[in-house]
């Protein structure tokens, strides 16, 4: 198993799947992904049993706010944009590197101003529909 180093990870942002450019100053990024399950036990069952319902999936930017970077612009709270997720950096072809990508709604954005440190922003995509896996 390789073990890899998150910084060289990018996440792009974009109003449509061919516009998607590389935020500014990310200091960290999630992709989570769940499933719900459904209840099918019956009377007589000795063991709850399930089967698979809906999945979700939702991807968390924290960076630095820059108010130039027109990628965190465009992450206003309920604002649609397509995401591309990019763990390990974006690799080169044929080097297995696998991509996230689909799109969502900003369901939230954080601004942080200490007084004594670096401004920070922090955003939260509602993915709408599956996220695809692609491997470069």
């Amino acid at each position: 198993m390789a073990i890899e180093i998150g910084r060289s990870g990018v996440v792009k942002i974009g109003t449509s799947a061919s516009d998607e450019a590389a935020v500014g100053s990310v200091r960290s990024f999630s992709i989570e992904e769940s499933a719900d399950t459904i209840e099918t036990s019956v009377m007589g069952d000795t063991a709850r049993t399930y089967v698979k319902g809906f999945t979700t999936a939702t991807v968390s930017i924290e960076a630095y706010w820059d108010e130039l970077d027109a990628q965190q612009l465009l992450m206003d709270a309920g604002d649609t944009v397509f995401f591309e997720v990019q763990p390990t950096g974006a690799g080169t072809s044929g080097d297995d590197t696998k991509h996230y990508t689909g799109s969502g709604i900003v369901t939230s954005k954080s601004i942080n101003a200490p007084f004594d440190g670096v401004v920070e922003a922090s955003f939260s995509i509602q993915v709408s529909g599956a996220v695809a896996e692609v491997e470069v």
